[in-house]
């Protein structure tokens, strides 16, 4: 498999033209049909689309053609954090980070994993490590802002609010606190 074609999926995703990339990866999968990696871009339009069980069985068969992916790991992260499930979803992305070192992305999904498991002071500190690799985030501003508002650091978390255009929040987070 060419990783220009890789290359031009991603930038289909980029761009949000999810079907164009899925009818792409179908005509790829006919000639190339045990490319794992196709399987994982599948599942991470799933995902994009909101469609986290189909995400989940395409990130299963992609890791079944090929247990020792690094982005599979994230994906199956990933799916865990947003399931609900954070301390699988911590494991499997300490050991994407290890294979992806000082990727924002993961980085920012371990943090919240780990606020989520009660690790808020480890949790943080691997937020700020993610908004210092990619500043301009607003994803990681907003995890990062909420965390320190929850963690009494309120002026701090509403400035990353505000950054990441997320005023709303800052009222919704003080009147659930009780600030």
């Amino acid at each position: 498999m060419n990783n220009e074609y890789i290359a031009h999926i991603e930038e289909l995703k980029g761009n949000a033209r999810y079907e164009e990339a899925k009818s792409f990866i179908q005509d790829l999968l006919f000639q190339n049909s045990d490319d794992y990696r196709l399987y994982e871009e599948l599942a991470d339009i799933a995902l994009s689309e909101g469609d986290m069980d189909r995400a989940e069985s395409l990130v299963a068969f992609a890791q079944n053609l090929n247990t020792e992916s690094s982005t599979g790991l994230y994906l199956r992260g990933y799916i865990a954090v947003s399931k609900g499930k954070f301390k699988e979803g911590v494991k499997l992305l300490e050991e994407a980070n290890k294979l992806f070192g000082n990727n924002a992305e993961i980085l920012r999904n371990l943090g919240w994993g780990y606020l989520m498991i009660g690790k808020t002071t480890k949790g943080i500190l691997i937020l700020r490590r993610a908004l210092n690799i990619t500043p301009d985030d607003t994803l990681i501003m907003e995890d990062l802002g909420v965390a320190l508002i929850s963690n009494g650091e309120t002026q701090a978390g509403e400035e990353l609010l505000r950054s990441a255009g997320r005023e709303d929040k800052i009222e919704e987070l003080k009147t659930i606190m009780r600030i």
